[in-house]
């Protein structure tokens, strides 16, 4: 593996969930691999997970860690070529990603979208001038359209708390009777919310879908359908009751609406799951990225209950990174 970006960047789901098992199993197994090697994480926006788990995922695989705040200790960027610099911009991002190279055997980037032009942001392009210009691998730890590392962590949960076999003749989960039903719902939130996190839980779960791990629904308003590139082969409705029904797992979260970009719409209903609600499910498991917003996108009923995994998806954020990682530093 050469950067992680996307599911595309995985052949094999079922492999890499396996072996970050297996680094769950035994977290210090390969720190030899990392030993005298620098991972640097580079945030432009806040993290809480996804920096310390990505963090000590570096450190089980016995890398050295900088962290860089590009909001509070580094330059304000510039990323346009062709421009005379006499703005506000003080350093050029061809400069400063070749530096970060320079220094650090992988690095981690996060940065989210602006949320007023779609064009902009779906074109991803902060996070290519950094791969282009930095010459050293690089992992997403979310981007303007994806949370790949999020999503990973995702399928990892849901694997984990299903009942599948792994055939390691075809080296291939097979569920242990009908394929967990994953449901993907919209929540409310009081502000815009980008659509990374959504997009790539619904990339990830499409091709899980392929491969015969789930089967995949998509529940929101209308006017909040997704980018229709991330979406392909999910069974999307507008009626939550509707998906929730014999639903194994229910992923709650927020988003903005993509077709009216970067807005907030006007919405019939209610969308907050609560216990309730989860009655016509088959018993399912309630999943969330975090930080979760109580009793506006998600009920605390059921946050505060056995049918919460968002600690435990949470920690699992770590085996996510630390497979991710693992690849890399055996291609290097």
């Amino acid at each position: 593996m050469e950067k992680f970006f996307s599911v595309g960047d995985v052949d094999n789901l079922s492999q890499i969930v396996k072996e970050a098992l297996s680094e769950k199993a035994s977290p210090n197994a390969n720190e030899a691999l990392g030993k005298h090697k620098m991972m640097g994480l580079v945030f432009l926006n806040p993290s809480l997970r996804t920096r310390l788990s990505t963090q000590k995922a570096a450190m089980n695989l016995g890398m050295n860690v900088m962290v860089m705040n590009m909001d509070k200790d580094g330059w304000a960027l510039e990323t346009r070529d062709g421009v005379v610099m006499n703005g506000t911009t003080v350093e050029h991002i061809r400069e400063a990603a070749a530096v970060m190279g320079e220094y650090c055997d992988i690095l981690g980037l996060r940065c989210f979208p602006g949320l007023k032009d779609a064009e902009e942001d779906y074109s991803e392009d902060l996070f290519n001038k950094f791969l282009k210009f930095c010459n050293t691998p690089v992992v997403s730890l979310e981007s303007a359209t994806r949370h790949p590392l999020q999503s990973l962590t995702d399928l990892i949960t849901v694997i984990e708390n299903s009942d599948y076999t792994f055939d390691e003749a075809k080296q291939q989960y097979i569920p242990n009777g009908k394929k967990p039903k994953v449901v993907l719902t919209w929540a409310p939130h009081v502000k815009a919310l980008p659509q990374a996190v959504p997009n790539s839980f619904s990339e990830w779960m499409c091709e899980a879908q392929k491969q015969g791990l789930v089967d995949f629904v998509i529940a929101q308003p209308e006017g909040y359908e997704l980018n229709e590139d991330f979406t392909s082969g999910a069974t999307l409705v507008y009626n939550q009751e509707d998906a929730f029904k014999d639903a194994d797992f229910i992923y709650v979260k927020n988003w903005s609406s993509y077709k009216d970009y970067g807005k907030i719409l006007p919405v019939e209903g209610e969308w907050m799951p609560t216990l309730e609600s989860l009655k016509i499910t088959n018993d399912a498991k309630v999943m969330h990225c975090l930080p979760v917003r109580r009793d506006l996108e998600l009920g605390s009923d059921i946050l505060d209950s056995e049918k919460s995994l968002v600690v435990k998806e949470a920690g699992n954020r770590v085996w996510a990174a630390q497979v991710v990682i693992k690849r890399i530093l055996e291609n290097k």
